[in-house]
């Protein structure tokens, strides 16, 4: 059988809101004639949902005492998508989504998923933050092993608990460790997952990929977070001072403010330089491929201070551009 359409489901919406509903009326709320109505409700009918006929003058159409739908047959790594999803849509960009939709959305789905699985999501959900930069710099972050909907919710349930976690990490030089840490917050950026999280045996808030923990289990006591402690803050300036293979430095022509709105959040540091007009943008790489494309886009002029090796990128993207556009297009009839 077809899958009910939107208009359907709205008018199984209204009916769920109690009472008896006049043909008429339904058809006023979904914009339909009462003819179509009427079609709407056979189809519900067909669909084994107990819509009753409510005869006479104030007649109509109600739900059988005591129906409710089913709890959504979600995988938690299903649920955890859709409202994560949801939600990241709203913070990131909330220019272009609208924000009633969005937040009746994620409300109706969390009101009919399992008890228990709905409490955990509301432990990420409290626990998430998200930085504007989801997308990132053009590494390998969207083909990354993702970390399971498990993990995210267990360190989200001890982070709002303020429970320590016992984890198995394994850093960017694959070395193998064993720690017990006291979960801050979950942070999402450039298509990753990390966690803030701090040392009990030093204090030091360190940041993990999650995609890295394996075996988390959550261990007795509890701890404190401190009350100005920002995740995605500590987050993103902790991988600006990463230690990639490559420390460059590109003096740009440009006003400060300008530069870093063009620049993804996090990724470099911009700073004043002692040349009128011009700042030094720094900012540290695994490979320098995608460092060129980057400064093209700023759209001013800059000067390659150092490693000499990204000249030499510079000018193999400057070459093949200058290709491209001598090319004469192979038009066809």
């Amino acid at each position: 059988m077809a899958r009910p359409t939107a208009r359907v489901l709205a008018l199984l919406e209204i009916l769920q809101s109690g009472g008896t509903r006049t043909v008429a009326e339904l058809a006023d709320r979904l914009g339909v004639d009462e003819r179509t109505v009427r079609r709407y409700v056979a189809h519900l009918v067909d669909l084994d949902v107990p819509v009753r006929t409510v005869r006479g003058r104030y007649g109509g159409y109600r739900l059988a005492p005591g129906f409710r739908l089913p709890p959504l047959m979600f995988t938690e790594d299903e649920a955890v998508a859709v409202l994560l999803g949801l939600v990241a849509a709203r913070r990131v960009a909330p220019a272009v989504t609208p924000a009633e939709a969005t937040e009746n959305a994620a409300a109706k789905l969390r009101r009919v998923l399992p008890e228990a699985l709905g409490r955990r999501l509301d432990a990420l959900l409290d626990a998430a933050d998200f930085t504007a930069d989801l997308t990132g710099q053009p590494v390998a972050a969207a083909t990354a092993a993702q970390p399971a909907a498990s993990v995210l919710l267990l360190l989200a349930e001890a982070a709002g608990e303020r429970r320590p976690v016992a984890i198995d990490y394994t850093d960017r030089n694959g070395r193998h460790s064993e720690r017990v840490v006291h979960p801050y917050g979950l942070v999402a950026h450039s298509g990753r997952w990390y966690l803030a999280a701090a040392d009990p045996i030093d204090g030091e808030v360190r940041s993990f990929r999650l995609d890295r923990i394996a075996a988390p289990a959550v261990r007795h006591g509890t701890f404190e977070v401190p009350a100005d402690f920002n995740a995605p803050a500590h987050l993103v300036a902790g991988l600006a001072r990463a230690p990639w293979r490559h420390a460059v430095s590109v003096r740009v022509h440009a006003p400060a403010d300008e530069v870093r709105r063009r620049l993804p959040t996090g990724i470099a540091v911009v700073e004043e330089c002692d040349d009128p007009g011009w700042v030094r943008v720094r900012l540290r790489a695994e490979r320098l491929d995608w460092v060129p494309a980057l400064l093209a886009g700023l759209g001013r002029p800059f000067v390659v201070e150092q490693p000499a090796a990204l000249r030499d990128e510079v000018r193999s993207l400057a070459g093949r551009l200058n290709d491209y556009a001598g090319r004469i297009p192979d038009v066809k009839s």
